[in-house]
């Protein structure tokens, strides 16, 4: 499965939930299935089903590939947490997802390519790796030549409302902190873990 570059807000219609890593926009207009019977009642979802929605949305929402979510599920495995919160961790600390919910790109394709683009530093070091795991006490800001870009300032507003509690802003430094790890709790969006983690027990 390669990254999705499709009809975005198809996306959320389908799945029935915003996902704000993926876009701006809102499936609220029409909060139906995408289709010419996508009002209309359906048949139910079989338990497959609904278990392959739920880590539908946590791909989509991080723009990961099949292949990478199943390298972030084998590292899940390996920790002594329960495997559904280490998976949220470690895609949280992504460094493009940092980039994102520290409010310097709107989307995660934005800051994906922000950081490609070697705009960011991590401690003092130009980072361009959007999968570097940051740590807590890690540093995140844009370099000084890239400090006034029209695409890192757009976002970057006290009101910017996807900041989590795990990090800390320093607005007038433009500068975003590690300040603990990441939960389940703190996604922006509405999912069950569990059934991320029974999904690829079965497929596994």
């Amino acid at each position: 499965m390669a990254r999705y570059r499709g009809p975005r807000v198809k996306c959320l219609r389908a799945l029935g939930v915003d996902l704000p890593g993926l876009t701006r926009k809102s499936q609220e207009r029409r909060p139906h299935p995408p289709g010419e019977h996508g009002q209309t009642a359906r048949r139910k979802e079989s338990e497959y089903g609904i278990r392959l929605k739920e880590k539908q949305k946590l791909a989509l929402h991080y723009g990961l590939c099949e292949g990478q979510m199943r390298r972030y599920v084998r590292d899940a495995r390996r920790s002594k947490m329960a495997m559904g919160d280490k998976l949220i961790e470690l895609l949280e600390r992504r460094l493009d997802n940092v980039v994102f919910r520290a409010g310097f790109a709107p989307t995660m394709p934005a800051a994906r390519q922000l950081v490609t683009h070697g705009h960011f530093l991590v401690d003092g070091k130009k980072v361009h790796t959007p999968s570097y795991r940051t740590k807590v006490g890690m540093v995140v800001e844009p370099k000084t030549k890239s400090r006034d870009l029209a695409a890192l300032t757009e976002c970057f507003e006290p009101s910017w409302g996807l900041r989590p509690n795990w990090l800390e802003i320093d607005q007038e430094g433009k500068k975003a902190t590690v300040k603990e790890n990441p939960t389940v709790s703190t996604v922006p969006f509405t999912f069950e873990p569990q059934l991320v983690v029974e999904f690829y027990s079965r497929v596994s």
